[in-house]
């Protein structure tokens, strides 16, 4: 299944796991960037509530980036390597 879903998200993963220079991974970075990916899917929902609220369409943009930004948080932290957690904290 893992590999159903890596083949899936490969564009986005390609993205964090290309490249040959040295990473500093640790393990607390993943579950970090889980948390964080969890936040701004629960901050997209809000968004989304308030928009429909609101009635007026320049208000799903918030929702719209926070959603993206939530999404590859978790498609990174759930499905990429060491390499692509170290990336986009930005460990060198």
């Amino acid at each position: 299944m893992k590999a159903l879903l890596r083949k899936a998200c490969l564009p986005i993963l390609r993205v964090f796991e290309s490249g040959e220079e040295a990473y500093a991974y640790q393990s607390s970075h993943r579950k970090i960037l889980l948390v964080v990916g969890g936040l701004f899917l629960f901050l997209s929902i809000i968004s989304a509530v308030a928009a429909v609220y609101a009635s007026q369409p320049g208000a799903f943009i918030p929702f719209t980036v926070f959603f993206l930004v939530g999404l590859v948080c978790e498609i990174v932290g759930l499905l990429g390597n060491d390499r692509a957690v170290a990336k986009i904290w930005g460990s060198k």
